[in-house]
């Protein structure tokens, strides 16, 4: 289900813009309807009245809690299965927010990453989006939804933004607390300004290094790291909200003294925040998470040079919940992926 299918079927049966927008409001709000009540200008038309139960339960069966892994962090992942079978990972973050997916898997193909392991199976629809965050709700509240789930939201746009619009306007989420996280497809820097709702940018950068981003995402477009930065500045600059950079610290990859000249080089002066990440690690994959005492330091390092950093921990560390593991887990098992940090391919 898409939601522009769902405004055109409501719009069917009678509604008007202020009806419309109620059943969407109460809908990703999660609140109870009334029945029975009539105020001026905000009571259904009959047909609708009588269509919306079914309508109300079609929404309710598109997704379905699996399982739930708390951390010790406050955060909880959840296994979230759709009507059709596929699952797909949610998780509850700490201090209100949620973490969504876009897509059951990836075809980005990061090689540090479990979920682009098996391609791309299929799309997310945009109701599917939006019904994470209504699951979600019936849980926490949720104040804020980032994009970094499982997929590429640049390689299901349409869908996104139609939840991002819907997320910003009946889902009560202020505009920069919907973060829409992308390897730097070309296309989200200008569609992204286009609507209604523009939502803050996160950009996985991850190195320095052109030749390396190119084997760490073999699959992402061909942006140079200063391409991705110029992109990124413009859109921050145009938006009012600064960049956050996605960097995931993989012990003896991209921590060198060499990589922290990069940042430098890249970040100084510009309207951004870098997000160190200490990487979440996968039994089956060879990369290798630093210790937090040496993330700290490259952190505090960054600090004195001038470039703010926050240094985060991956929500589910203690759970083994890295982005696509609890899937995967409930798939079959996995093979073990070589990577070769000196070698021209993957």
């Amino acid at each position: 289900m898409q939601i522009q299918d769902l405004r055109q079927r409501l719009r069917a049966l009678g509604a008007k813009p202020e009806h419309e927008q109620r059943v969407l409001r109460d809908w990703v709000q999660v609140r109870a309807r009334e029945s029975g009540r009539r105020r001026p200008g905000n009571y259904l038309p009959l047909a609708l009245r009588e269509a919306l139960p079914g309508i109300e339960a079609e929404l309710a069966g598109l997704t379905r809690l699996i399982s739930s892994h708390p951390g010790e962090d406050g955060s909880a992942r959840l296994l979230v299965g759709l009507r059709d079978g596929q699952t797909v990972e949610s998780v509850l973050l700490p201090r209100d927010g949620l973490c969504v997916s876009s897509q059951v898997g990836c075809a980005v193909g990061c090689v540090f990453c479990m979920t682009g392991r098996d391609g791309l199976i299929r799309q997310v629809s945009s109701a599917e989006i939006v019904a994470q965050v209504t699951l979600a709700r019936t849980l926490r509240p949720v104040k804020k939804v980032v994009f970094m789930g499982m997929g590429e939201p640049a390689h299901n746009l349409d869908n996104v933004i139609e939840a991002i619009d819907l997320l910003g306007s009946e889902g009560n989420i202020g505009h920069k607390n919907l973060v829409f996280s992308s390897v730097g497809d070309p296309r989200i820097f200008t569609r992204l300004v286009e609507g209604p709702v523009k939502p803050a940018l996160a950009l996985s950068l991850h190195t320095s290094k052109a030749e390396l981003r190119e084997r760490l995402l073999p699959r992402a477009p061909r942006l140079t790291p200063e391409e991705l930065v110029e992109l990124g500045e413009h859109y921050a600059r145009t938006t009012g909200y600064p960049i956050q950079y996605q960097w995931t610290l993989l012990d003896g990859i991209n921590d060198s003294d060499e990589e922290l000249d990069g940042i430098v080089r890249l970040l100084s002066g510009k309207y951004a925040l870098l997000n160190m990440i200490p990487y979440n690690q996968i039994p089956d994959l060879e990369f290798k998470r630093p210790s937090w005492e040496k993330a700290a330091a490259i952190a505090r390092h960054l600090h004195r040079r001038g470039i703010l950093t926050k240094l985060r921990d991956s929500a589910g560390q203690d759970v083994d919940g890295g982005c696509g593991q609890l899937r995967a887990r409930a798939q079959t098992d996995s093979v073990p992926v070589k990577f070769h940090p000196q070698r021209p391919h993957i």
